[in-house]
């Protein structure tokens, strides 16, 4: 081959030689503490129940979110978020279990809270969907759309309930216009103050919560564009964020995450704030189904996926892979 002075000049694959070239000049890291465990957990069970469209996602007992609390704990993971799922009858227009001082989720918050203290951030889903009895997110009108101001109201009391039972941090996912301020309001008047929001900042109206429904036993007919953000559009996101920021949000998150990588790299050069992301159950249930079917690398597709996310801006993660990535991380894998 003739070679015409120094070209090529420049070779990058000499930064990529080796594994441990590779990890010495790597510009993101993926560590244990950049995840949260979103958990399941359901009223009324004996047992676990798996969820047929999450393969190896479970709802939980009291019993068996305990020892998941434990395993995240042992494995480096930094927070967990608890969905409780009430027993069918407990469902009403107004949600009522969800502000019930012993419905499922304050019962769970207690619970983890008791067997891990302060060595997990415990969070805890603020919203209505999974308590009421038409699958929204709030207060329904008379002719069935959703009532902003008279949510807001109900969002203050899980508040309470939620700062009252344990929760660290309380995560505000309905995407009511005003929640953030309102729920802030109601912690710093009952001597919450010290309780973080992570705002649900961007939520997209999208596809890939399908298997979401069934994980919490969601009984939503219709859908949810009233009061989600549009996949279409970019900018309205960004007008999210000031005001969750201005009402006083902790953390913001943009969710999904796989889909949404502009926007999440968007609002988190954006912010001076914590960003999470949400990889979420149709994220999740897409891997292990092409898995499954032996066309991807299961182990390998997991941890891309996390990478990207953490390239995109996110400093949290929610994953439902959470413990598992944070043990691989752990054992160099």
């Amino acid at each position: 081959m003739t070679v015409y002075g120094n070209f090529p000049g420049s070779r990058p694959r000499r930064l990529r030689t080796t594994s441990t070239m590779r990890r010495m000049v790597a510009e993101t890291r993926l560590d244990a503490a950049h995840l949260i465990l979103p958990a399941f957990v359901r009223e009324g069970i004996d047992a676990p129940v798996a969820i047929s469209t999450m393969p190896g996602v479970q709802q939980h007992t009291l019993d068996t979110l305990r020892k998941a609390a434990v395993d995240a704990v042992s494995a480096g993971v930094s927070g967990i978020m608890l969905f409780g799922v009430p027993a069918d009858e407990k469902k009403d227009a107004r949600g009522t279990a969800g502000t019930d001082p012993d419905g499922i989720l304050q019962v769970a918050l207690r619970a983890v809270r008791e067997e891990v203290g302060d060595d997990l951030v415990v969070m805890s889903d603020l919203c209505l969907d999974e308590f009421t009895d038409h699958g929204h997110c709030g207060v329904l009108t008379g002719d069935g759309r959703v009532d902003n101001d008279a949510t807001l109201e109900r969002y203050a009391e899980m508040a309470q309930v939620q700062a009252d039972a344990g929760a660290h941090v309380v995560g505000p996912s309905g995407m009511m216009d005003g929640q953030v301020g309102v729920i802030r309001d109601a912690l710093d008047q009952t001597g919450h103050e010290d309780v973080s929001i992570l705002a649900y900042t961007v939520k997209y109206a999208s596809a890939f919560y399908g298997p979401f429904r069934e994980a919490v036993g969601s009984s939503l007919t219709g859908d949810r564009k009233t009061y989600q953000q549009d996949p279409a559009n970019s900018r309205e996101s960004l007008r999210e964020l000031a005001l969750d920021l201005e009402e006083g949000a902790d953390m913001v998150m943009v969710k999904p995450a796989g889909p949404y990588l502009d926007i999440l790299a968007k609002v988190a050069d954006a912010v001076d704030v914590p960003v999470a992301a949400y990889q979420i159950s149709g994220e999740y249930a897409m891997v292990e189904a092409a898995a499954e079917k032996g066309w991807i690398d299961r182990d390998a597709a997991i941890m891309e996926s996390l990478l990207g996310i953490r390239r995109a801006g996110a400093q949290m993660i929610l994953t439902y892979w959470a413990t598992e990535a944070a043990q691989r991380l752990s054992a160099g894998r």
